[in-house]
C-alpha cells in the first residue's frame, strides 16, 4: 500500500513539475515576442521564436514593416533575421531551422507552409565586381528581391541567392546553391542547383 501511494505521488509530482515546465517556456515565448514587437517587428503572437534568435531592427515601439511574421511561424534557435534596410515577409506557417539567415536588402518573401531547414542562407542582394584597381568593399549593394513560393522545402545548408524566385511546390536538395528561377513543383539538387525532375 504504502509502495503504491509513493509512486502515485512521483508521479503527481513528475507531472507538477513538467506543466511548470511548460508554463515557464510559454513565459519565455511570450517575453521573446513582446521583445520582438517593441522593436517594431510585425509578429503574430502565435508564432514561437526560439533562443538565441538574432533580429536586425532597431526601430524601438514603431511598426516598421521591415520585418512581418505571420501566424503559426516558428524559428528555431540562432536564426537571424536581417533586413539591411529592406524587407524580410514570412507568410502563415513557415518553419526557419536552427541558424538560417536570412537578408532582406533587395526585398525577401517566403510563401505559407514553408520549410527551411538548419544552416540555409537566403540573400537578397549581391556586390558590384569592380575593375582591379577598385576595392569590392567600397561599391554598394546591387538589390536583388528574393521570392520562395509556398509548401516549398529547402534541405540543409541550402544557399538562395539573390534575385531568384523559388515557385510553390519546389524541393531543394541538401547543399544545394540556387543561382536561377526554379518553376513550380521542381525538384533540384547540386552547386548550381538543377531540376533533376518535377513533383
Amino acid at each position: 500500500m504504502v509502495v503504491g501511494q509513493l509512486k502515485i505521488r512521483y508521479r503527481v509530482a513528475q507531472n507538477y513539475e513538467y506543466g511548470d515546465h511548460l508554463d515557464m517556456a510559454k513565459l519565455i515565448c511570450y517575453f521573446r515576442l513582446l521583445l520582438l514587437f517593441i522593436r517594431g517587428v510585425k509578429i503574430d503572437k502565435s508564432s514561437v521564436v526560439g533562443p538565441h534568435v538574432s533580429i536586425g531592427v532597431r526601430n524601438f515601439l514603431r511598426n516598421s514593416e521591415e520585418i512581418s511574421i505571420l501566424q503559426n511561424c516558428k524559428l528555431e534557435q540562432g536564426v537571424e533575421l536581417n533586413p539591411w534596410g529592406g524587407s524580410i515577409k514570412l507568410g502563415r506557417n513557415v518553419f526557419i531551422g536552427p541558424y538560417s539567415v536570412i537578408y532582406g536588402h533587395g526585398g525577401v518573401e517566403i510563401g505559407d507552409d514553408t520549410l527551411i531547414s538548419m544552416h540555409c542562407s537566403i540573400v537578397s542582394s549581391n556586390h558590384a565586381v569592380p575593375s582591379s584597381g577598385e576595392k569590392i568593399r567600397d561599391k554598394s549593394d546591387i538589390l536583388l528581391a528574393t521570392k520562395i513560393g509556398r509548401d516549398v522545402w529547402l534541405g540543409a545548408g541550402v544557399k538562395i541567392l539573390g534575385g531568384v524566385t523559388i515557385g510553390d511546390g519546389c524541393v531543394v536538395g541538401a547543399g544545394s546553391v540556387v543561382t536561377k528561377d526554379l518553376p513550380s513543383y521542381s525538384i533540384a539538387v547540386g552547386v548550381p542547383a538543377k531540376i533533376i525532375r518535377r513533383r
